[in-house]
């Protein structure tokens, strides 16, 4: 590791002007022209200088590329590092809750070195006998997005029937696992043969579909899953899909929406026709966002990680190496490319 205090040389991912449409990874640029100081100034109180060392990929990250007012964590700037969810190691710190040598997770810059000023949330990592990879991911924001939206939300019971879309991805393959330990019919929806196995065969859904296969959602939904309908839907695409749920909810069925990735790069949103089904079947939907329960953040790994050393619950990585490889990790996020949590490393440290 450099000496701290002195001035080196800091890669970065930066966002060259705002978007329309999908992203691309010619919106990004790798450039180390930047340099850092290892060492906090003394005019910047709670602030801490990270190594960072795991990068989380998002869908969330891509509409903030395209909207300037995006409020779901740090908004963007064009020229600037993107910002998201990662995992570092403190190397100064004016903050008193950390110290150097720290591990941490929270929001950080796509770079290798950042001075972080926001310093809510970030999150001490008091637990390093499971991979540091999974405070991206299982024991990180999607985790507990996972665990909010299912038990907070959609509030389960034994034997009900659960149907979750983007179902591989690093939310949903928790939301399944949670079911079938709550003792849940589990089916999920995803994007290729591939995941489909990865559902059935290694996290323990009991069925699930390729949503590119199925030319008609309410007849999937209606004749080979769902013939009694769905009670809770943990909603991750929208559009198409959507529909067809609220047409086989079960009434006082439960929804959570946690995001509508088929809904952020397209030029005219699709319709939802069916919303009157909300009436009839007393339908309960929540959108929410993580940063609303990150006060059950103690909780949430009081119950999860007892679950990943005994090996009740699996997680699946797909991890790159490198940061000049985060562009490409990031943009393959929308065409699907990804198989379970996308993470970039930027330093094994």
């Amino acid at each position: 590791m450099a000496n701290e205090g002195v001035e080196i040389s800091n890669k970065q991912v930066i966002l060259k002007e705002y978007i329309t449409g999908l992203p691309k990874e010619s919106d990004l640029l790798v450039t180390t022209n930047n340099t850092i100081s290892l060492k906090v100034g003394r005019g910047s109180p709670k602030a801490v200088l990270v190594k960072n060392l795991y990068l989380s990929c998002d869908p969330y990250m891509g509409y903030s590329m395209k909207h300037p007012d995006c409020d779901l964590h740090n908004p963007y700037t064009p020229g600037s590092p993107i910002t998201g969810f990662g995992v570092a190691k403190v190397l100064d710190s004016s903050h008193p809750d950390f110290k150097k040598g720290d591990l941490i997770w929270g929001i950080t810059g796509w770079e290798q070195y950042s001075l972080l000023t926001a310093t809510e949330p970030l999150f001490k990592i008091n637990h390093t006998d499971v991979p540091l990879s999974y405070y991206t991911g299982i024991l990180g924001m999607p985790g507990l997005t996972a665990y909010a939206g299912f038990y907070e939300i959609c509030s389960p019971k034994k034997g009900e029937y659960v149907l979750v879309s983007a179902a591989s991805g690093a939310v949903g393959q928790l939301v399944g696992q949670f079911a079938k330990l709550m003792g849940c019919y589990v089916v999920g929806s995803a994007g290729s043969k591939e995941k489909v196995d990865l559902l059935k065969n290694k996290l323990g859904f009991d069925d699930a579909f390729n949503y590119k296969e199925e030319l008609d959602f309410n007849a999937t939904l209606k004749s080979r899953y769902f013939p009694e309908g769905i009670d809770i839907y943990f909603e991750n695409v929208g559009g198409k899909m959507l529909d067809a749920v609220l047409l086989n909810m079960r009434v006082h069925g439960r929804i959570a929406v946690c995001g509508m990735i088929s809904q952020y790069h397209v030029d005219q949103l699709e319709a939802v026709h069916y919303l009157t089904s909300i009436i009839y079947k007393r339908v309960h939907i929540e959108g929410f966002v993580v940063s609303d329960y990150f006060p059950l953040y103690c909780k949430f790994m009081d119950t999860l990680l007892p679950c990943i050393r005994e090996g009740k619950i699996k997680y699946v990585e797909d991890i790159v190496e490198g940061l000049e490889s985060g562009p490409a990790a990031l943009i393959g996020l929308y065409s699907g490319q990804n198989v379970g949590k996308q993470v970039v490393v930027v330093d094994h440290d």
